[in-house]
């Protein structure tokens, strides 16, 4: 198996033993992320949280020579449903033409009571 654990360099990284991506032949998995600023800090809304989520999410997919076009699924975690459209807003954005399969929960929280919003995604690379 050709395996690849892609690392974003968030302390909680090493913490809890996980990769931020790991790609395995055409297929890479993104962990749960958060909209995480370049200091380590998540600040504003459920909108703005979501948005930096996603550009977290395509800095991963390109460690792992893909982009937000390859992605085919995504899963969003949110901590307050009335959040849903703001988040939904940020994700129409991202991924209008993309159109992956999703799905939308509502958690009693995260790891940081400031974030709001949590992001999964899969990528296919397409075999050429």
């Amino acid at each position: 198996m050709n395996r690849e654990n892609i690392a974003s360099g968030a302390p909680w990284e090493d913490m809890a033993a996980y990769s931020r991506a790991v790609k395995v032949g055409n297929v890479i998995y993104v962990s749960g992320t958060t909209g995480t600023d370049g200091e380590g800090k998540v600040t504003g809304d459920a909108y703005t949280q979501a948005t930096q989520t996603i550009k977290n999410i395509a800095t991963a997919l390109e460690k792992a020579g893909a982009s937000l076009e390859q992605v085919v699924r995504t899963r969003i975690f949110i901590t307050n449903i009335d959040d849903w459209q703001e988040v939904s807003r940020a994700h129409r954005e991202a991924f209008n033409a993309i159109r992956p399969a999703t799905t939308l929960l509502q958690v009693a929280g995260l790891i940081d009571p400031t974030m709001l919003v949590e992001i999964e995604a899969e990528a296919v690379i397409s075999e050429a």
